[in-house]
């Protein structure tokens, strides 16, 4: 005889489940007694939120759903966030929230809401388990549903005495290989005559292009087709080596440098485009680029993104089909070239300005010369995501993290978190503003307990920066975005972390260098200064002038 709990977790092994993240309740102990007994580590939060960043950022990094565990009502209405984070990002992930007994009602109404009805628009699947025999079914299809694409999150309620319910022995069900759909060949010719028309065709990757199995077949193709490329935010890095192709990232919508190159083409290949991103440009109804949609589902069609043509199907298997019939058959795209070493220019510039507090500029160049190529940078989200977007160089894919979708803050440190113990010989390093740090800051004690080899670099302006910079741009009175902090470097050894400040622009590399060599949790508190922000993305984007005529 079994219990429910014990049935679930055998399941959950099944799918290859190591680690379940989260905080559990009264309604998870039967669950909880079935993981002590278990090879699945129970890893213990300080919230459910960290968790579900946890699990997802798990599910984004494997293509594998993490998992994560909590109780009813307020333990699973703190998944919510998370959850919409993983739904948006696409990033497989399943959700265990416990609930009263179902066949009794001893303590009445007592912390119940309707949680299945409020996951249903945060997730792909949400079900109620109702007895111990369909346990192995639901959750193979909740693994199965999570993976296929689009990925994503999936919600399981285990009532308490469904949990502790005992029964006879289910077999599991096997786990079977996923396949995909693979394009016709007619969509994949049409496709294929419409670049070879082209004048000065242009390879955008979008974050569907950016799934870890799609790494080598899509980095293969892009540098067999020879065609200059640029990629959204959750796109970055999907292209592995340095490239000479590389013509930059879309951090804004419109009118940056790398838009000069999204101007001069007459076709965009779209890799992977989802269009939860902030816009990577605009397209017009008239006098623009065409656009070819390749993807794993059809476009969604947007004010902004309606495709001229469609190639449906496995974006690996369609990019390796389309090199097939390029391959040696395009010209050097020698204009677009010349034009992408002028963009680089102007990006890179003032990189190493010595002002403090540091300008952003000078923040990425120095975290990028102490990260190794398969260093991993986790932003939280503010200012500071659109600098590194822009000017951040990667070259082996996910070695940067950040969340153009739900962007979302309190996501850096969790899931730096879970970066740094799925790759515990790499340097990881958490990017945090002072606001979106304090959200999850409570996981410190979190990593130092886990014993991770982490550095969280806190970006201190006393602000909400990014609203506040808004603010200023809608020339609305600064009002209502700045704040006190806590001494970080004391908040830190508060947790048993290590701690540093930096005091100027020449100390930044030293001190993170100096945390990475210490080992352990290590958090490094650094001023900046964003008055580049109006600086650059204002008034220099709005007054330059195109550097090439490529008419």
């Amino acid at each position: 005889m079994k219990k429910g709990s014990d049935l679930l977790v055998e399941a959950l092994e099944n799918e290859g489940v190591d680690r379940v993240f989260g905080v559990p309740g009264e309604e998870n102990l039967d669950v909880v007694e079935s993981l002590r007994k278990s090879k699945i580590e129970l890893v213990l939060t300080r919230h459910e939120q960290a968790a579900a960043f946890m699990a997802a950022t798990h599910g984004r990094l494997t293509g594998q759903p993490g998992v994560c565990i909590a109780t009813l009502g307020p333990g699973a209405l703190n998944f919510s966030t998370g959850a919409a984070y993983a739904h948006l990002g696409a990033m497989p992930m399943i959700l265990l929230t416990g609930q009263k007994p179902i066949m009794s009602a001893k303590q009445a109404r007592f912390q119940i809401v309707d949680v299945i009805a409020s996951m249903r628009p945060l997730t792909k699947m949400t079900r109620q388990i109702v007895s111990p025999g369909s346990i192995p079914s639901v959750v193979r299809d909740a693994f199965r549903v999570a993976m296929e694409e689009r990925p994503g999150p999936v919600h399981l309620e285990l009532p308490e005495d469904v949990a502790a319910e005992e029964g006879e022995d289910i077999p599991l069900i096997p786990v079977h290989p996923l396949d995909r759909p693979v394009a016709p060949a007619v969509p994949l010719d049409r496709a294929a005559a419409m670049i070879l028309a082209a004048k000065r065709p242009l390879v955008m990757i979008g974050a569907a292009g950016n799934r870890p199995r799609l790494v080598e077949p899509l980095s293969a193709a892009v540098r067999r087709v020879g065609l200059p490329f640029f990629n959204t935010q959750m796109g970055k890095g999907a292209v592995t080596g340095g490239s000479n192709l590389y013509l930059g990232t879309a951090a804004l919508s419109e009118g940056d440098y790398v838009h000069e190159a999204v101007a001069a083409a007459d076709l965009i290949i779209a890799v992977g485009h989802d269009t939860i991103e902030k816009p990577p440009f605009l397209m017009r109804n008239a006098g623009g680029p065409k656009v070819i949609h390749l993807g794993f589902q059809s476009a969604n069609v947007e004010q902004v993104y309606h495709p001229d043509a469609e190639v449906i199907g496995d974006i690996g298997v369609t990019m390796t089909g389309l090199a097939d019939r390029l391959e040696g058959k395009l010209p050097e795209q020698k204009q677009t070239l010349e034009l992408r070493q002028k963009i680089l220019t102007k990006i890179n510039a003032r990189a190493e300005e010595d002002r403090f507090p540091v300008t952003p500029q000078r923040l990425v160049h120095d975290v990028r010369a102490v990260m190794p190529e398969d260093g991993m940078v986790c932003l939280d989200n503010g200012m500071y995501k659109i600098w590194f977007a822009r000017n951040y160089r990667t070259h082996v894919a996910n070695t940067l993290l950040l969340d153009n979708a739900l962007a979302t803050m309190g996501a850096g440190l969790p899931s730096a978190m879970m970066a740094a113990m799925l790759h515990p010989k790499r340097r990881v390093m958490a990017v945090c503003g002072d606001g979106g740090f304090m959200m999850n800051s409570q996981e410190m004690e979190t990593a130092v307990r886990l014993g991770l080899n982490l550095v969280v670099l806190v970006l201190n302006d006393g602000a909400y920066g990014m609203i506040r910079w808004k603010q200023a741009v809608d020339q609305f009175p600064d009002y209502g975005m700045t704040f006190g902090n806590p001494d970080f470097v004391a908040y830190a050894k508060a947790y048993g972390a290590k701690g540093s400040r930096v005091t100027s622009a020449e100390a930044l590399v030293p001190t993170l260098e100096a945390a990475f060599k210490g080992g352990g949790v290590h958090l490094v508190d650094c001023p900046i200064d964003y008055s580049e922000n109006t600086r650059v993305l204002v008034e220099e984007l709005r007054n330059k002038v195109p550097d090439v005529d490529l008419a």
